[in-house]
C-alpha cells in the first residue's frame, strides 16, 4: 500500500538542531529591536536569502508590536548578514498598525511568490507578492477576500504554495487551526475548496488543537509532501498556553485534497531553553526548508523571539 511506502520514507525524516542556534537575533535596528522569528529561506545566486519576520515596541499590550520582513544573507547557510531596511513593510490599511509577518516563498517560472499575512490589529488576511530579484516586491493584495473558515471572520494565514503545476493547476495550502486548498490558473486569483484537508486529531496528539502549514511543498514520487505546524493546548486562557512542534503530511498526486500520509509524533519540538522561553513560550514554528551545498536545512522560529536551523541526518 502507498501508506506504508510512505511511511517508510518518511521514517528516516529526522533532523538535528545547530549547535551554534541562535542564527539571527533582534538587532540595534528599531524595527527589528523586539524579536526575530518564522523565517522562509530559498537559495539565490550560490547564497541563501532567509526572509524574516521582525518586530518593533510598537502597540505593546494591544496587537504586540508592529512586523515587517527583513532579509539576511548568508554564503554557508549559518551566518547571516542582515540588510539595513526591511524588504517589505505595511502600506495598506488592512496591513496597519500590526503589519507584514510569516512570509513563505516559492519560485515559480523564474520568478519569486511570496505570501504573507496582514493583521490590522484585528484581523489576519492571506496575501501575495512577487519578485524577479529578491529585494523589490510587488504588491498584489489579499489573496481569499470573503473567506470564512474555522473563525468568524475574514481571517487566513500561512499559505504555503506547491511549486509547480499538478492536474494542470497551482496549489496553496493555507490556515490557522485547519488546513485549507486552493487552486489557482494563474497565482493571482484563488477558488478555496469547501472543506479543510489537515485538522487537529485531539487529544494525545502533538497536533491536538491546531494545524498550520510550514514551508511551501514539495513534489515526492510519493506524493505532495507538506511540512506542518502542529499545537496541543497546555492551559486555558486568552489567548492560551500552547506548544508547538512540527510534523509530516503526505497527499495524493493524482487528488492534493486526499491526505495518504501522516506522522504520528512530530519531527521537531521545542527542548532547548530558548526555544521553551520568549515572546511565547514552548515553539518551534517552521517555514524555510531548502537543499544548500549537499544538506537540507530546516530554519524555524525559536519562542517567536530567535531564529535557528536544523540540519536533516
Amino acid at each position: 500500500m502507498v501508506e506504508q511506502t510512505i511511511a517508510k520514507n518518511i521514517v528516516d525524516f529526522r533532523f538535528s538542531k545547530y549547535e551554534g542556534n541562535p542564527v539571527l537575533e533582534p538587532g540595534p535596528r528599531d524595527w527589528e529591536q523586539k524579536d526575530v522569528f518564522n523565517p522562509t529561506a530559498v537559495v539565490h545566486e550560490g547564497k541563501v536569502y532567509m526572509f524574516y519576520r521582525a518586530e518593533d515596541f510598537q502597540g505593546m499590550g494591544i496587537w504586540n508590536g508592529t512586523s515587517r520582513i527583513g532579509l539576511a544573507i548568508s554564503e554557508d547557510g549559518f551566518s547571516f548578514h542582515k540588510l539595513d531596511h526591511p524588504i517589505l513593510e505595511p502600506s495598506e490599511p488592512y496591513e496597519l498598525p500590526g503589519g507584514c509577518e510569516d512570509p513563505r516563498i516559492t519560485k515559480i517560472d523564474g520568478r519569486y511568490y511570496m505570501t504573507y499575512t496582514a493583521f490590522d490589529g484585528v484581523t489576519a488576511r492571506l496575501c501575495l507578492a512577487s519578485s524577479d530579484d529578491l529585494i523589490h516586491w510587488q504588491k498584489y493584495g489579499c489573496m481569499l477576500p470573503g473567506f470564512r473558515g474555522e473563525k468568524d471572520a475574514e481571517w487566513s494565514k500561512a499559505g504555503a504554495i506547491l511549486p509547480q503545476k499538478v492536474q494542470n493547476r497551482y496549489w496553496m495550502y493555507f490556515g490557522e487551526g485547519y488546513v485549507y486548498l486552493a487552486f489557482s490558473e494563474d497565482l493571482v486569483t484563488w477558488s478555496v475548496l469547501p472543506e479543510p484537508v489537515l485538522t487537529p486529531r485531539g487529544r494525545g496528539y502533538f497536533d491536538a488543537d491546531l494545524v498550520e502549514p510550514g514551508p511551501s511543498p514539495f513534489v515526492t514520487e510519493d506524493g505532495i509532501v507538506l511540512l506542518y505546524n502542529g499545537a496541543v493546548e497546555l492551559a486555558p486562557g486568552h489567548p492560551p498556553r500552547r506548544r508547538y512542534a512540527a510534523g509530516v503530511a503526505v497527499y495524493s498526486l493524482n487528488d492534493p485534497s486526499r491526505l495518504v500520509y501522516r506522522s504520528e509524533v512530530p519531527f521537531l519540538e521545542p527542548d532547548t531553553e530558548m526555544e521553551r522561553r520568549g515572546q511565547v513560550d514552548n515553539v518551534v514554528f517552521i517555514e524555510g526548508y531548502i537543499a544548500f551545498n549537499g544538506q537540507e536545512l530546516l530554519y524555524y522560529g525559536m519562542a517567536d523571539s530567535r531564529i535557528g536551523v536544523a540540519v536533516r541526518k
